[in-house]
């Protein structure tokens, strides 16, 4: 392990860390990051690099912040996720091997572990859930939810980051037996299980929205998203997706966190799959369709919704995308530009942050429904292999992890 450390990385106390809930994507899962105080443009070289970490194994996750821990996920002699935890000087805390890795095709390790209360919840590449110490590295418990409830996992392994609901930690199994499990937090018992619509799962990780007096969880299979009753795992409704996987590749291959705001759900998945938005009901059992737009057909790298326009890359083949805009309100585009490749997309105190695939570049973005305004970009030479980790913003700093390689950056202003 090589680490390159700068003493002026320090963490300093922000709200997020006090947060109880810390999960893939921040807050909601949305992309939003709860950071302020942060650079409007970055040196022309780009931020400081204040730390570099390796050894943790290859992987796509992005890592978490806890009370001044980072988190990671990486796959270890070739069959094995292994969780690490790192002081924010870089000094490795503890590695625990918690699951099979995925071996059939993108091998690398997959899931973002959330945190609350101390614990960790992480599954590996074929559907092992753990609830992990947070301190010690010791893991609590272990679920087999894909061998146990004869789950069905899609093409190129298991991609989810457990969701954490009131006492329940949620995990979607699809197959023809279940669609999803609700394990006991505190002891991995089951609570309750989803029938099944039939399907594979799907990449793509659940989340938990708030409509009126309801809750719902939202969740993708190859076929259809479907939301779930969290009190007893109750089908409320579901939408057919698959009809609209007409391309050759990618038929069943729904990857991206839905997005929700204002009693409306947005979807989409990359492979000529048109984004759609839907309208919830008022009692929250029902959905309508509002629009379809063919232009935001983000792969696998998120989307953002900021003051009434969505932001994300899209799909031109496997290897190659744009970036685009469109109006939420009326499903219109904005504007659609090249910027080198697709890629993932955050956002963090009124500017996007985006992460380029192919070649590791990244931009500072204003967010504009006009055209892309890019501020400042760098790019990213350390690590090997395509630059699928999402980025993540915490105490100021920006992680970017490619590979088997974290780096870090100072973006306080």
């Amino acid at each position: 392990m090589k680490i390159i450390l700068c003493l002026l990385f320090i963490f300093a106390a922000h709200p997020l860390f006090s947060q109880e809930i810390i999960e893939f994507r921040g807050t909601g899962r949305t992309g939003h990051f709860n950071e302020t105080g942060l650079l409007k443009q970055w040196p022309v070289n780009g931020p400081e690099t204040v730390l570099k970490i390796e050894g943790f194994g290859k992987g796509y996750s992005h890592p978490i912040v806890v009370e001044g821990t980072i988190y990671i996920t990486g796959i270890k002699r070739d069959t094995l996720d292994v969780l690490s935890a790192y002081s924010i000087k870089g000094e490795l805390l503890w590695e625990t091997p918690y699951g099979r890795s995925w071996t059939r095709s993108y091998t690398d390790s997959r899931s973002t572990p959330t945190h609350e209360n101390g614990r960790l919840y992480v599954s590996s590449g074929t559907g092992q859930v753990n609830c992990i110490d947070a301190k010690t590295g010791k893991i609590i418990w272990q679920v087999d939810a894909i061998k146990n409830y004869r789950g069905e996992i899609y093409d190129h392994g298991d991609a989810e980051n457990p969701l954490i609901v009131g006492d329940l930690v949620v995990f979607t199994t699809g197959g023809e037996e279940n669609t999803m499990v609700a394990l006991r937090k505190t002891d991995g018992s089951l609570v309750w299980k989803t029938k099944s619509l039939g399907g594979s799962k799907s990449y793509a990780t659940p989340k938990l929205i708030h409509h009126n007096d309801n809750s719902l969880i939202l969740t993708q299979t190859a076929e259809n998203l479907i939301a779930i009753n969290p009190e007893n795992g109750e089908i409320v409704w579901h939408y057919n997706l698959i009809r609209f996987h007409l391309h050759q590749q990618g038929v069943g291959a729904n990857t991206n966190v839905p997005l929700f705001f204002n009693g409306e759900i947005f979807v989409t998945s990359g492979y000529d799959h048109p984004g759609i938005k839907l309208a919830l009901s008022a009692d929250g059992k029902s959905v309508t369709e509002i629009w379809k737009n063919d232009t935001i057909d983000t792969h696998h790298g998120g989307v953002i919704l900021v003051d009434g326009n969505l932001y994300g890359s899209n799909w031109q083949n496997n290897s190659k995308g744009r970036w685009a805009s469109v109006n939420w309100e009326t499903g219109k585009t904005n504007w659609e530009e090249d910027w080198y490749n697709k890629g993932s997309t955050i956002y963090a105190d009124g500017m996007l942050y985006i992460y380029e695939e192919k070649s590791g570049n990244v931009a500072l973005v204003e967010p504009s429904p006009d055209k892309m305004k890019i501020i400042s970009t760098f790019k990213v030479t350390d690590g090997e292999g395509p630059h699928w980790a999402h980025p993540a913003i915490y105490g100021k700093k920006l992680f970017i992890r490619h590979g088997n390689v974290l780096l870090v950056y100072n973006i306080s202003e």
